[in-house]
């Protein structure tokens, strides 16, 4: 059974940021012997995470950030903070919310995604990063 790593790399503004990596990710299963199994997609830190969703700009501009703000506002309290002395105790709260990876079918050589759902990332880092997405896809030729 085959498995493959590969690494995507992006620069983001943080701040609630949503990058589609539909594209990135599918590139991925193409050079690939796969036709079915698995590919899981995981954001190494701790301030970031990976979901579906629908990338368009009413959710990725306004939505998504105006929800993320009222279940963690960035001008709460957060022990966290105090501990380290930075302001990203929210980014940690929310990023832990969604988690780091995510797991798409892979049938018939193509992500098995519905029409309007795409791979996204956020950042909710209050700084620019550098961030590596880790890639695995497992499964038959």
């Amino acid at each position: 059974m085959p498995v493959r790593a590969h690494t995507i790399e992006v620069q983001t503004k943080g701040d609630t940021q949503v990058l589609n990596l539909t594209d990135q990710v599918d590139q991925c299963v193409q050079n690939g012997p796969v036709r079915d199994g698995l590919v899981v997609v995981f954001v190494v830190g701790s301030t970031a995470a990976v979901t579906t969703t629908e990338f368009e700009p009413g959710l990725v501009n306004h939505d998504l950030k105006a929800f993320f703000e009222k279940i963690a506002p960035a001008d709460a309290h957060y022990a966290h903070e105090a501990t380290w002395n930075d302001d990203n105790g929210h980014a940690h709260v929310r990023a832990s919310l969604l988690g780091p990876s995510l797991t798409v079918p892979i049938v018939d050589g193509k992500l098995a995604l519905g029409t309007w759902q795409q791979l996204v990332l956020i950042d909710f880092d209050t700084r620019p990063r550098k961030r590596q997405v880790i890639v695995q896809i497992v499964g038959e030729k």
